[in-house]
């Protein structure tokens, strides 16, 4: 597959942004290949529009399956696997909240819990001790909030972010 420039300009800031939050610059570039990409692609095929080894393509397809971002197909009159990812963004966006949640909130809040449950935890300065609460606190609030968020239709979601934008300008006017 020969990339335009758009398209190879979008994937290598793709790739970018994902060694910035974390994750394999392989791995997002795959990802927003297949976001891009007009049909599944097999994986040679991904290896060849990219320029990376084949065996990095495996690796990386079997990460973005864990985190339920790209699906395998099948194509009428040919054996190879292909791949795909869903071309809606928001629920991209949600696959992603999800997982991250359940890769880093999720066992952040269950150690914050159990420090504020631990007899130790008295044994620790008072302001340790209202930092993990707070913190905590926190942590579980904006779960709530996003939890919240995710459950709407995406028409519904736009209109609140639209609204909390305008919400926020709101204040500022008030504050000054």
């Amino acid at each position: 597959m020969k990339l335009t420039p758009v398209s190879e300009r979008f994937i290598l800031h793709w790739g970018e942004m994902g060694a910035r939050w974390g994750v394999n610059r392989t791995v997002a570039q795959i990802h927003a290949l297949l976001y891009l990409a007009e049909r599944p692609l097999a994986a040679d095929e991904i290896a060849e529009t990219l320029a990376v080894a084949r065996s990095n393509v495996s690796t990386s397809i079997k990460e973005l399956l864990a985190w339920r971002l790209v699906k395998v197909v099948h194509v009428l009159g040919d054996r190879r696997d292909h791949f795909e990812t869903s071309k809606d963004v928001w629920e991209l966006f949600r696959l992603i909240v999800e997982g991250r949640r359940q890769r880093e909130i999720a066992p952040t809040l269950e150690v914050l819990g159990e420090l504020l449950v631990s007899p130790d935890l008295a044994g620790e300065p008072a302001g340790v001790r209202r930092r993990i609460g707070e913190t905590r606190e926190f942590i579980a609030l904006l779960t709530v909030w996003a939890d919240e968020m995710l459950r709407q239709d995406p028409k519904t979601l736009m209109k609140l972010l639209k609204l909390g934008a305008g919400v926020s300008k709101l204040i500022r006017r008030e504050g000054e």
